[in-house]
Protein backbone atom coordinates (compact mmCIF):
# COMPACT_ATOMS: atom_id res chain seq x y z
CA UNK A 1 0.00 0.00 0.00
CA UNK A 2 1.30 3.43 -0.93
CA UNK A 3 -0.31 6.67 0.19
CA UNK A 4 -0.97 9.08 -2.68
CA UNK A 5 -1.40 12.82 -2.81
CA UNK A 6 -3.21 14.33 -5.74
CA UNK A 7 -3.12 18.14 -5.71
CA UNK A 8 -6.35 18.26 -7.63
CA UNK A 9 -8.28 16.45 -4.94
CA UNK A 10 -9.75 17.94 -1.81
CA UNK A 11 -8.56 16.34 1.39
CA UNK A 12 -11.19 16.47 4.08
CA UNK A 13 -10.27 17.61 7.54
CA UNK A 14 -10.44 14.79 10.03
CA UNK A 15 -10.63 17.24 12.90
CA UNK A 16 -7.34 16.20 14.44
CA UNK A 17 -5.19 18.90 12.87
CA UNK A 18 -3.31 16.43 10.70
CA UNK A 19 -5.21 16.85 7.45
CA UNK A 20 -3.52 18.05 4.31
CA UNK A 21 -4.67 21.31 2.84
CA UNK A 22 -5.51 21.63 -0.80
CA UNK A 23 -4.15 25.16 -1.01
CA UNK A 24 -0.74 23.95 0.10
CA UNK A 25 -0.44 21.43 -2.71
CA UNK A 26 -1.84 23.12 -5.80
CA UNK A 27 1.55 24.31 -7.01
CA UNK A 28 2.61 20.88 -8.24
CA UNK A 29 1.63 18.59 -11.06
CA UNK A 30 1.59 14.82 -10.90
CA UNK A 31 3.07 12.31 -13.32
CA UNK A 32 3.14 8.54 -13.13
CA UNK A 33 6.30 6.60 -12.29
CA UNK A 34 5.58 2.91 -11.90
CA UNK A 35 3.07 2.54 -9.13
CA UNK A 36 3.91 5.84 -7.46
CA UNK A 37 2.59 9.32 -8.02
CA UNK A 38 5.47 11.74 -8.42
CA UNK A 39 5.09 15.39 -7.52
CA UNK A 40 7.41 17.18 -9.87
CA UNK A 41 7.17 20.89 -9.35
CA UNK A 42 6.68 21.42 -5.64
CA UNK A 43 9.18 23.08 -3.41
CA UNK A 44 9.98 21.24 -0.19
CA UNK A 45 8.29 23.62 2.18
CA UNK A 46 6.02 22.73 5.08
CA UNK A 47 2.46 21.69 4.22
CA UNK A 48 1.15 22.34 7.71
CA UNK A 49 3.59 23.09 10.50
CA UNK A 50 1.40 21.70 13.28
CA UNK A 51 0.67 18.52 11.32
CA UNK A 52 4.33 18.01 10.44
CA UNK A 53 5.42 18.48 14.04
CA UNK A 54 2.81 15.98 15.24
CA UNK A 55 3.88 13.48 12.59
CA UNK A 56 7.61 13.75 13.30
CA UNK A 57 6.90 13.41 17.03
CA UNK A 58 5.15 10.12 16.30
CA UNK A 59 8.13 8.92 14.26
CA UNK A 60 10.51 10.05 16.99
CA UNK A 61 8.62 8.22 19.72
CA UNK A 62 7.77 5.07 17.74
CA UNK A 63 10.94 4.52 15.68
CA UNK A 64 14.01 6.17 17.20
CA UNK A 65 14.00 4.43 20.62
CA UNK A 66 13.75 0.98 19.04
CA UNK A 67 16.40 1.70 16.40
CA UNK A 68 18.68 3.26 19.02
CA UNK A 69 18.46 0.18 21.24
CA UNK A 70 19.13 -2.04 18.21
CA UNK A 71 22.24 -0.03 17.40
CA UNK A 72 23.30 -0.08 21.04
CA UNK A 73 23.35 -3.88 20.89
CA UNK A 74 25.10 -3.70 17.52
CA UNK A 75 27.90 -1.63 19.05
CA UNK A 76 28.06 -3.78 22.19
CA UNK A 77 28.42 -7.02 20.24
CA UNK A 78 31.12 -5.51 18.04
CA UNK A 79 33.18 -3.85 20.76
CA UNK A 80 32.94 -6.24 23.71
CA UNK A 81 36.11 -8.00 22.59
CA UNK A 82 38.20 -5.09 23.91
CA UNK A 83 36.55 -5.37 27.33
CA UNK A 84 37.13 -9.13 27.41
CA UNK A 85 40.76 -8.56 26.44
CA UNK A 86 41.33 -6.40 29.53
CA UNK A 87 40.18 -9.40 31.59
CA UNK A 88 42.73 -11.70 29.99
CA UNK A 89 40.88 -13.29 27.05
CA UNK A 90 44.09 -13.82 25.05
CA UNK A 91 45.91 -15.48 27.96
CA UNK A 92 42.94 -17.64 28.95
CA UNK A 93 42.56 -19.05 25.42
CA UNK A 94 46.30 -19.33 24.84
CA UNK A 95 46.67 -16.86 21.99
CA UNK A 96 50.09 -16.52 20.44
CA UNK A 97 51.71 -13.16 19.75
CA UNK A 98 49.69 -11.12 17.22
CA UNK A 99 46.64 -13.41 17.24
CA UNK A 100 44.46 -10.96 19.18
CA UNK A 101 45.12 -8.32 16.51
CA UNK A 102 44.15 -10.87 13.85
CA UNK A 103 40.83 -11.50 15.58
CA UNK A 104 40.14 -7.76 15.72
CA UNK A 105 41.15 -7.32 12.07
CA UNK A 106 39.30 -10.27 10.50
CA UNK A 107 35.92 -8.72 11.41
CA UNK A 108 36.40 -5.93 8.88
CA UNK A 109 36.99 -8.04 5.77
CA UNK A 110 33.48 -9.61 5.57
CA UNK A 111 32.11 -6.36 6.99
CA UNK A 112 33.21 -4.58 3.81
CA UNK A 113 32.73 -7.40 1.28
CA UNK A 114 29.17 -8.23 2.27
CA UNK A 115 27.83 -4.71 2.99
CA UNK A 116 26.77 -3.81 -0.59
CA UNK A 117 24.97 -7.09 -1.43
CA UNK A 118 23.28 -7.33 1.98
CA UNK A 119 22.23 -3.66 1.74
CA UNK A 120 20.71 -4.32 -1.69
CA UNK A 121 18.78 -7.25 -0.24
CA UNK A 122 17.65 -4.91 2.51
CA UNK A 123 16.39 -2.42 -0.08
CA UNK A 124 14.56 -5.19 -1.95
CA UNK A 125 12.91 -6.92 1.01
CA UNK A 126 12.65 -3.89 3.29
CA UNK A 127 14.94 -2.77 6.13
CA UNK A 128 12.13 -3.26 8.65
CA UNK A 129 12.48 -7.03 8.19
CA UNK A 130 16.15 -7.38 7.26
CA UNK A 131 17.46 -5.31 10.20
CA UNK A 132 15.96 -7.59 12.90
CA UNK A 133 17.23 -10.67 11.03
CA UNK A 134 20.74 -9.20 11.01
CA UNK A 135 20.40 -8.36 14.69
CA UNK A 136 19.35 -11.93 15.53
CA UNK A 137 22.37 -13.20 13.59
CA UNK A 138 25.00 -11.04 15.29
CA UNK A 139 23.43 -11.74 18.69
CA UNK A 140 23.82 -15.45 18.03
CA UNK A 141 27.48 -14.98 17.07
CA UNK A 142 28.11 -13.07 20.29
CA UNK A 143 26.45 -15.75 22.40
CA UNK A 144 28.53 -18.48 20.76
CA UNK A 145 31.80 -16.70 21.65
CA UNK A 146 31.05 -17.67 25.25
CA UNK A 147 31.40 -21.32 24.24
CA UNK A 148 34.73 -21.04 22.41
CA UNK A 149 37.98 -22.48 23.74
CA UNK A 150 40.44 -21.80 20.91
CA UNK A 151 41.77 -19.00 18.73
CA UNK A 152 40.15 -20.65 15.68
CA UNK A 153 36.69 -20.61 17.25
CA UNK A 154 36.80 -16.90 18.09
CA UNK A 155 38.34 -16.14 14.67
CA UNK A 156 35.49 -17.92 12.81
CA UNK A 157 32.77 -16.26 14.89
CA UNK A 158 34.28 -12.80 14.30
CA UNK A 159 34.12 -13.52 10.55
CA UNK A 160 30.41 -14.32 10.71
CA UNK A 161 29.84 -11.37 13.04
CA UNK A 162 31.31 -9.14 10.33
CA UNK A 163 28.81 -10.51 7.80
CA UNK A 164 25.85 -10.04 10.17
CA UNK A 165 26.77 -6.45 11.06
CA UNK A 166 27.94 -5.37 7.58
CA UNK A 167 24.77 -3.65 6.33
CA UNK A 168 23.20 -2.69 9.65
CA UNK A 169 24.15 0.99 9.79
CA UNK A 170 23.65 1.68 6.02
CA UNK A 171 20.18 0.15 6.20
CA UNK A 172 19.23 2.19 9.27
CA UNK A 173 20.30 5.39 7.49
CA UNK A 174 18.29 4.44 4.42
CA UNK A 175 15.29 3.46 6.58
CA UNK A 176 15.26 6.84 8.32
CA UNK A 177 15.48 8.73 5.00
CA UNK A 178 12.09 7.22 4.13
CA UNK A 179 10.49 8.91 7.16
CA UNK A 180 12.27 12.27 7.57
CA UNK A 181 12.99 15.34 5.48
CA UNK A 182 16.62 16.15 4.64
CA UNK A 183 16.81 18.97 7.18
CA UNK A 184 15.43 16.71 9.93
CA UNK A 185 17.81 13.82 9.43
CA UNK A 186 21.05 14.80 11.20
CA UNK A 187 19.61 15.21 14.68
CA UNK A 188 17.67 11.95 14.36
CA UNK A 189 20.77 10.10 13.20
CA UNK A 190 22.67 11.77 16.04
CA UNK A 191 20.16 10.44 18.59
CA UNK A 192 20.39 7.03 16.96
CA UNK A 193 24.18 7.02 16.73
CA UNK A 194 24.55 8.30 20.28
CA UNK A 195 23.52 4.77 21.18
CA UNK A 196 26.96 3.70 19.94
CA UNK A 197 28.70 6.04 22.40
CA UNK A 198 26.34 4.99 25.16
CA UNK A 199 27.03 1.37 24.23
CA UNK A 200 30.77 1.94 24.60
CA UNK A 201 30.15 3.58 27.96
CA UNK A 202 27.65 0.92 29.00
CA UNK A 203 30.00 -1.79 27.78
CA UNK A 204 32.66 -0.54 30.18
CA UNK A 205 30.12 -0.25 33.00
CA UNK A 206 28.65 -3.67 32.22
CA UNK A 207 32.11 -5.21 32.04
CA UNK A 208 32.95 -3.61 35.39
CA UNK A 209 29.86 -5.23 36.91
CA UNK A 210 30.23 -8.59 35.16
CA UNK A 211 33.86 -8.93 36.19
CA UNK A 212 32.70 -8.83 39.83
CA UNK A 213 30.73 -12.06 39.36
CA UNK A 214 32.00 -14.91 41.48
CA UNK A 215 30.71 -18.13 39.95
CA UNK A 216 32.02 -21.58 39.16
CA UNK A 217 29.51 -22.07 36.30
CA UNK A 218 32.07 -20.75 33.81
CA UNK A 219 35.84 -21.08 33.78
CA UNK A 220 36.58 -17.42 32.92
CA UNK A 221 34.58 -14.40 34.05
CA UNK A 222 34.64 -12.69 30.64
CA UNK A 223 32.33 -15.43 29.27
CA UNK A 224 29.44 -13.88 31.22
CA UNK A 225 29.86 -10.71 29.15
CA UNK A 226 29.13 -12.56 25.89
CA UNK A 227 26.32 -14.62 27.43
CA UNK A 228 24.44 -11.60 28.78
CA UNK A 229 24.90 -9.38 25.70
CA UNK A 230 24.14 -12.18 23.23
CA UNK A 231 20.90 -13.25 24.94
CA UNK A 232 19.60 -9.67 25.25
CA UNK A 233 20.37 -9.00 21.57
CA UNK A 234 18.45 -12.08 20.38
CA UNK A 235 15.39 -11.27 22.50
CA UNK A 236 15.22 -7.66 21.29
CA UNK A 237 15.65 -8.74 17.64
CA UNK A 238 12.48 -10.85 17.89
CA UNK A 239 10.58 -7.84 19.28
CA UNK A 240 11.91 -5.50 16.53
CA UNK A 241 10.83 -7.92 13.78
CA UNK A 242 7.25 -7.65 15.01
CA UNK A 243 7.36 -3.93 15.81
CA UNK A 244 9.03 -2.00 12.96
CA UNK A 245 6.71 -0.79 10.13
CA UNK A 246 7.72 -1.52 6.53
CA UNK A 247 7.06 2.12 5.59
CA UNK A 248 5.01 5.14 6.64
CA UNK A 249 2.19 3.89 4.41
CA UNK A 250 2.02 0.67 6.46
CA UNK A 251 2.58 2.16 9.92
CA UNK A 252 -0.26 1.04 12.19
CA UNK A 253 0.20 4.11 14.41
CA UNK A 254 -0.70 6.57 11.58
CA UNK A 255 -4.13 7.47 10.25
CA UNK A 256 -4.81 7.96 6.52
CA UNK A 257 -4.15 11.71 6.55
CA UNK A 258 -0.84 11.20 8.36
CA UNK A 259 0.19 8.52 5.88
CA UNK A 260 -0.55 10.90 2.99
CA UNK A 261 1.41 13.69 4.66
CA UNK A 262 4.35 11.37 5.35
CA UNK A 263 4.43 10.32 1.68
CA UNK A 264 4.26 13.92 0.48
CA UNK A 265 7.08 15.09 2.77
CA UNK A 266 9.51 12.46 1.49
CA UNK A 267 8.42 12.98 -2.12
CA UNK A 268 9.33 16.66 -2.10
CA UNK A 269 12.27 16.68 0.31
CA UNK A 270 14.08 13.36 0.36
CA UNK A 271 13.33 10.88 -2.44
CA UNK A 272 12.48 11.71 -6.03
CA UNK A 273 10.39 8.52 -6.13
CA UNK A 274 9.22 7.12 -2.80
CA UNK A 275 9.71 3.35 -2.34
CA UNK A 276 11.56 3.25 -5.63
CA UNK A 277 12.25 -0.22 -7.05
CA UNK A 278 15.95 -1.07 -6.84
CA UNK A 279 17.83 -1.00 -10.16
CA UNK A 280 21.52 -1.90 -9.91
CA UNK A 281 22.54 -0.26 -13.19
CA UNK A 282 20.84 3.00 -12.25
CA UNK A 283 22.24 2.91 -8.73
CA UNK A 284 25.86 2.47 -9.86
CA UNK A 285 25.69 5.83 -11.66
CA UNK A 286 26.55 7.43 -8.32
CA UNK A 287 30.19 6.50 -9.00
CA UNK A 288 30.24 8.79 -12.03
CA UNK A 289 30.21 11.83 -9.75
CA UNK A 290 33.66 13.16 -8.73
CA UNK A 291 32.26 14.28 -5.36
CA UNK A 292 31.51 10.63 -4.55
CA UNK A 293 35.22 9.94 -4.26
CA UNK A 294 35.72 12.96 -2.00
CA UNK A 295 33.02 11.58 0.30
CA UNK A 296 34.70 8.17 0.27
CA UNK A 297 38.07 9.80 1.03
CA UNK A 298 36.55 11.45 4.09
CA UNK A 299 35.10 8.08 5.15
CA UNK A 300 38.60 6.55 4.99
CA UNK A 301 40.07 9.34 7.12
CA UNK A 302 37.18 9.03 9.56
CA UNK A 303 37.53 5.27 9.93
CA UNK A 304 40.93 5.16 11.62
CA UNK A 305 40.10 7.38 14.63
CA UNK A 306 36.57 5.98 14.84
CA UNK A 307 37.74 2.38 15.00
CA UNK A 308 40.80 3.27 17.06
CA UNK A 309 38.63 4.72 19.82
CA UNK A 310 35.96 2.02 19.53
CA UNK A 311 38.39 -0.88 19.70
CA UNK A 312 41.30 0.42 21.77
CA UNK A 313 39.97 3.03 24.20
CA UNK A 314 40.11 0.48 27.08
CA UNK A 315 43.77 -0.17 26.27
CA UNK A 316 44.53 3.58 26.03
CA UNK A 317 42.88 4.20 29.41
CA UNK A 318 44.67 1.14 30.81
CA UNK A 319 47.92 2.95 29.95
CA UNK A 320 47.06 5.50 32.63
CA UNK A 321 47.95 2.85 35.20
CA UNK A 322 44.59 1.46 36.28
CA UNK A 323 43.98 -2.26 36.89
CA UNK A 324 41.61 -3.98 34.45
CA UNK A 325 38.35 -3.68 36.42
CA UNK A 326 38.83 0.05 37.06
CA UNK A 327 39.97 0.60 33.44
CA UNK A 328 36.54 -0.40 32.12
CA UNK A 329 34.86 1.93 34.60
CA UNK A 330 37.03 4.86 33.47
CA UNK A 331 35.97 4.43 29.82
CA UNK A 332 32.40 5.41 30.72
CA UNK A 333 32.79 9.19 31.12
CA UNK A 334 34.65 9.84 27.81
CA UNK A 335 32.03 7.87 25.88
CA UNK A 336 29.12 9.65 27.58
CA UNK A 337 30.56 13.08 26.77
CA UNK A 338 31.14 11.86 23.21
CA UNK A 339 27.42 11.13 22.94
CA UNK A 340 26.57 14.58 24.31
CA UNK A 341 28.91 16.30 21.83
CA UNK A 342 27.39 14.25 19.00
CA UNK A 343 23.89 15.46 19.92
CA UNK A 344 25.04 19.09 20.19
CA UNK A 345 26.69 19.04 16.76
CA UNK A 346 23.86 17.07 15.15
CA UNK A 347 21.08 19.34 16.42
CA UNK A 348 23.05 22.48 15.58
CA UNK A 349 23.76 21.18 12.08
CA UNK A 350 20.05 20.56 11.43
CA UNK A 351 19.10 23.94 12.88
CA UNK A 352 21.58 25.75 10.60
CA UNK A 353 20.98 23.33 7.65
CA UNK A 354 24.70 22.96 7.04
CA UNK A 355 26.99 19.94 7.52
CA UNK A 356 30.62 20.40 6.57
CA UNK A 357 31.78 22.94 9.24
CA UNK A 358 30.62 20.57 11.99
CA UNK A 359 32.32 17.62 10.30
CA UNK A 360 35.55 19.64 10.26
CA UNK A 361 35.08 20.54 13.93
CA UNK A 362 34.71 16.88 14.86
CA UNK A 363 37.90 15.99 13.01
CA UNK A 364 39.67 18.86 14.79
CA UNK A 365 38.66 17.43 18.18
CA UNK A 366 40.07 14.06 17.14
CA UNK A 367 43.35 15.54 15.96
CA UNK A 368 43.84 17.61 19.11
CA UNK A 369 42.94 14.75 21.48
CA UNK A 370 45.36 12.26 19.96
CA UNK A 371 48.16 14.85 19.61
CA UNK A 372 47.83 15.90 23.27
CA UNK A 373 48.05 12.30 24.48
CA UNK A 374 50.98 11.54 22.15
CA UNK A 375 52.86 14.67 23.25
CA UNK A 376 52.79 13.76 26.95
CA UNK A 377 56.08 12.17 27.95
CA UNK A 378 54.80 10.49 31.10
CA UNK A 379 51.01 10.02 31.07
CA UNK A 380 50.91 8.87 34.69
CA UNK A 381 52.75 12.00 35.82
CA UNK A 382 50.24 14.16 33.91
CA UNK A 383 47.23 11.96 34.55
CA UNK A 384 44.50 14.61 34.34
CA UNK A 385 45.70 16.05 31.03
CA UNK A 386 46.08 12.58 29.53
CA UNK A 387 42.62 11.53 30.70
CA UNK A 388 41.12 14.76 29.30
CA UNK A 389 42.69 13.89 25.95
CA UNK A 390 40.65 10.67 25.89
CA UNK A 391 37.52 12.82 26.21
CA UNK A 392 38.51 14.82 23.11
CA UNK A 393 39.16 11.59 21.22
CA UNK A 394 35.54 10.57 21.88
CA UNK A 395 34.18 14.03 21.04
CA UNK A 396 35.72 13.93 17.61
CA UNK A 397 34.89 10.46 16.31
CA UNK A 398 31.11 10.01 16.39
CA UNK A 399 29.88 13.37 15.08
CA UNK A 400 31.75 13.31 11.74
CA UNK A 401 30.43 9.80 11.07
CA UNK A 402 26.79 10.80 11.52
CA UNK A 403 27.07 14.14 9.76
CA UNK A 404 29.05 12.73 6.84
CA UNK A 405 26.44 10.02 6.20
CA UNK A 406 23.73 12.67 6.47
CA UNK A 407 25.64 15.02 4.16
CA UNK A 408 25.87 12.72 1.18
CA UNK A 409 22.37 11.31 1.75
CA UNK A 410 21.08 14.91 1.69
CA UNK A 411 22.64 15.37 -1.76
CA UNK A 412 21.24 12.19 -3.37
CA UNK A 413 17.54 12.09 -4.25
CA UNK A 414 17.71 8.71 -6.02
CA UNK A 415 16.96 5.99 -3.43
CA UNK A 416 19.05 3.33 -5.19
CA UNK A 417 22.10 5.61 -5.48
CA UNK A 418 21.68 6.58 -1.85
CA UNK A 419 21.71 3.04 -0.48
CA UNK A 420 24.58 2.10 -2.82
CA UNK A 421 26.88 4.92 -1.69
CA UNK A 422 25.99 4.39 1.96
CA UNK A 423 26.61 0.64 1.69
CA UNK A 424 30.10 1.36 0.32
CA UNK A 425 31.01 4.42 2.39
CA UNK A 426 30.10 3.16 5.87
CA UNK A 427 31.89 -0.21 5.50
CA UNK A 428 34.89 1.60 4.00
CA UNK A 429 35.18 3.62 7.20
CA UNK A 430 34.91 0.40 9.20
CA UNK A 431 37.52 -1.25 6.98
CA UNK A 432 39.98 1.21 8.46
CA UNK A 433 39.71 -0.91 11.56
CA UNK A 434 42.36 -2.99 9.79
CA UNK A 435 44.68 0.01 10.04
CA UNK A 436 43.73 0.70 13.66
CA UNK A 437 44.13 -2.93 14.70
CA UNK A 438 47.61 -3.06 13.19
CA UNK A 439 48.99 0.28 14.39
CA UNK A 440 47.94 -0.33 18.01
CA UNK A 441 50.65 -2.94 18.57
CA UNK A 442 51.32 -4.65 21.89
CA UNK A 443 55.01 -3.73 21.71
CA UNK A 444 54.01 -0.04 21.80
CA UNK A 445 51.94 -0.47 24.97
CA UNK A 446 51.05 1.17 27.25
CA UNK A 447 51.16 4.51 25.42
CA UNK A 448 50.88 3.40 21.75
CA UNK A 449 52.68 6.56 20.57
CA UNK A 450 53.03 5.56 16.84
CA UNK A 451 49.33 4.66 16.70
CA UNK A 452 48.31 7.97 18.27
CA UNK A 453 50.31 9.95 15.71
CA UNK A 454 48.96 7.96 12.75
CA UNK A 455 45.40 8.43 13.99
CA UNK A 456 45.92 12.17 14.44
CA UNK A 457 47.21 12.49 10.86
CA UNK A 458 44.09 10.77 9.50
CA UNK A 459 41.96 13.20 11.49
CA UNK A 460 43.79 16.23 10.10
CA UNK A 461 43.52 14.91 6.53
CA UNK A 462 39.78 14.27 6.91
CA UNK A 463 39.26 17.81 8.18
CA UNK A 464 41.10 19.20 5.14
CA UNK A 465 39.16 17.15 2.57
CA UNK A 466 35.77 17.95 4.18
CA UNK A 467 36.61 21.66 4.29
CA UNK A 468 37.72 21.73 0.64
CA UNK A 469 34.62 19.83 -0.51
CA UNK A 470 32.32 22.14 1.43
CA UNK A 471 33.98 25.24 -0.03
CA UNK A 472 33.66 23.77 -3.53
CA UNK A 473 29.91 23.20 -2.99
CA UNK A 474 29.47 26.79 -1.80
CA UNK A 475 31.32 28.06 -4.86
CA UNK A 476 29.31 25.85 -7.23
CA UNK A 477 25.98 26.95 -5.73
CA UNK A 478 26.95 30.62 -6.16
CA UNK A 479 28.10 29.94 -9.73
CA UNK A 480 24.77 28.30 -10.62
CA UNK A 481 22.83 31.18 -9.05
CA UNK A 482 24.90 33.70 -10.96
CA UNK A 483 24.41 31.92 -14.30
CA UNK A 484 20.63 31.56 -13.77
CA UNK A 485 20.13 35.00 -12.22
CA UNK A 486 18.45 33.58 -9.11
CA UNK A 487 19.25 33.06 -5.43
CA UNK A 488 18.37 29.44 -4.60
CA UNK A 489 19.56 27.01 -1.94
CA UNK A 490 19.01 23.25 -1.68
CA UNK A 491 15.79 23.70 0.30
CA UNK A 492 14.24 25.69 -2.57
CA UNK A 493 14.52 22.85 -5.10
CA UNK A 494 12.10 19.86 -5.14
CA UNK A 495 13.77 16.47 -5.01
CA UNK A 496 12.43 15.41 -8.41
CA UNK A 497 14.69 18.05 -9.97
CA UNK A 498 17.62 16.76 -7.92
CA UNK A 499 17.24 13.18 -9.15
CA UNK A 500 19.96 13.37 -11.82
CA UNK A 501 22.45 15.19 -9.64
CA UNK A 502 24.79 18.08 -10.48
CA UNK A 503 24.34 17.77 -14.26
CA UNK A 504 20.86 19.33 -13.84
CA UNK A 505 20.99 23.19 -13.89
CA UNK A 506 18.49 23.47 -10.98
CA UNK A 507 20.62 21.28 -8.72
CA UNK A 508 21.90 22.90 -5.54
CA UNK A 509 24.26 21.29 -3.03
CA UNK A 510 23.08 20.74 0.53
CA UNK A 511 26.08 22.16 2.37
Amino acid sequence: MTAHINPADDVKDSGDGDSLRKSSLTSGKVVESGSNDVITDETPYVVDKASERALTRKFDLRLLPVLAVMYLFNALDKGNLGNAQTAGLDEDLGFEEGQYNLIVAIFFIPFVLFAPPVSMLGKKYGPARVLPILMFSFGTCTLLVAATHTFGGVFALRWFLGIAESAFFPLVIYYLTTFYRRGELARRLAIFYAASNIANAFSGLLAFGVFQIQSDRVDFVWRWLFIIEGCCTIIFAIFAFWYLPHSAAEARFLNDDEKALAYHRIQVDSSSVVNEKFNLKESLKIFRRPTTYAFLGIEICLGVPLQGVSLFLPQIVHGLGYEYVKTNLYTVAPNITGAVMLLILGFTSDFMRIRFPFICLGFAFTFIGFIIYAAITDVQAQLRVAYFATFMMCWGTSAPSVLLSTWYNNNIAHEGERITLTSVGVPLANLMGLVASNVFRLEDAPKYAPALIVTAVFGATGCTIAGCLGLYMMWDNKRRNRVQGVNLTAKDVPTMKLRDGPKVPEFRWFL
